[in-house]
């Protein structure tokens, strides 16, 4: 799940990461008074869920209340094109109004969760400002890495080592163990599965300041959190994905052609993986699970086609839990209730399966069934050509 920078702002606040005061503004009207409360100057950021707002107009530094209004009513309501966003960029609907600060240095200060360890690991670099993603494929050599023992916590001497690689004098580095350990204990009770900050700024007066952030919260954790659930912004989220979520479907939308409809994480990976393989791409990723009903089938189905871009389904599924029996009937409901404009391939193995074929052949729909795999996504492809 994730979560604006003025709210991750607040969620690292809490735990004591020093952050800018800021204002979150719907209007103008809120820009400017907030812009009086804090004093100029301030800088007005677009507030989306997308890294390189900056580069695309999205982030403005103003002098004067004057100026403040102006960007302010350049940013609301702008669409906002980023490396992140996709050409077809994200309407801006909220700003940030921050107080300015005298930058001295900027660095990037991150935790996450190494799976190859087991461990959070902290990550850091002197390359503050810039995609982190790229310095790690052309300077690797720049980031340093500091795993941490969950019993035992942050090292403070392991800490202390990568203050020095970073260039920290004596009252610096004090106050980025400080720093570093807020953060860790940020990272944990609040259940994230990202907190990055970027940049992390050095002041004039030798303050540390998380000038810019963002949170991921771990979506298996949010039981744990109901209150998350307010911070949700549903402008931000994919309207399918939104709609997965009503019927507890893991659905992801993806760029390709072949809409996926499989049941189980791992046989939905291979069946993306052989549409691939035919020199297909998969249009989503979506385990309809092993205990679903006719509605939840049904629901996944029109999602699936609810995407403009798909131009081929292929409904990969191995009947266990999940009977072969109720798959078709799920698909055959949806197909009656939506018009199929595409083709549609069905593999049906397992539990109930000569059933499920019957019902698919029985319903006089244009749906292909196909018992071999790579013969069902071999068909999908060229079809969908």
């Amino acid at each position: 799940m994730k979560i604006h920078e003025y709210q991750g702002k607040e969620i690292l606040k809490k735990y004591g990461v020093p952050v800018p005061k800021g204002q979150l503004a719907l209007s103008v009207a809120e820009a400017v008074a907030a812009a009086e409360r804090i004093g100029a100057p301030v800088v007005v950021k677009a507030q989306i869920h997308a890294g390189g707002r900056g580069k695309g107009g999205g982030v403005k530094l103003a002098k004067t209340l004057d100026e403040a209004k102006t960007y302010a009513g350049q940013i609301l309501g702008m669409t906002l094109v980023t490396p992140q966003t996709g050409p077809e960029g994200k309407v801006v609907k909220k700003i940030l109004v921050e107080e300015g600060c005298a930058i001295a240095r900027e660095l990037y200060l991150g935790a996450v969760l190494d799976r190859v360890h087991s461990q959070v690991t902290i990550m850091a670099s002197a390359e503050g400002g810039m995609e982190i993603e790229e310095v790690a494929a052309k300077s690797p050599e720049k980031i340093f890495k500091m795993p941490v023992d969950p019993i035992a916590g942050v090292d403070s001497v392991k800490t202390q080592e990568i203050a020095t690689k970073l260039g920290f004098d004596k009252s610096i580095s004090e106050k980025f163990l400080i720093f570093v350990k807020a953060l860790y204990e940020a990272y944990l009770k609040a259940d994230c599965s990202l907190a990055e900050i970027n940049p992390l700024v050095v002041t004039k007066d030798g303050e540390l300041l998380a000038l810019d952030t963002k949170i991921n919260f771990d979506d298996n954790a949010l039981f744990r959190h109901p209150d998350y659930e307010a911070l949700r912004d549903l402008d931000e989220e994919d309207p399918s994905e939104i709609e997965a979520k009503k019927y507890d479907l893991s659905y992801i939308s993806l760029s390709g052609k072949i809409g996926c409809m499989v049941n189980g994480a791992g046989l939905a990976m291979a069946t993306m993986d052989i549409v691939k393989l035919h020199g297909g791409e998969p249009a989503n990723f979506l385990d309809v699970g092993g205990g679903a009903t006719e509605e939840k089938v049904a629901a996944a189905f029109k999602i699936i086609l609810a995407d403009s871009k798909v131009k081929g389904i292929l409904v990969n599924i191995f009947g266990g839990i999940m009977k072969c029996d109720t798959i078709a009937n799920g698909v055959v409901a949806a197909a009656r209730q939506t018009k199929i404009n595409v083709p549609v391939v069905v593999r049906l193995q397992g539990t109930n399966v000569d059933l499920g074929k019957k019902i698919l052949e029985e319903s006089q729909l244009n749906l292909i069934s196909i018992d071999d795999l790579d013969q069902a996504a071999e068909k999908i492809v060229g079809l969908a050509k």
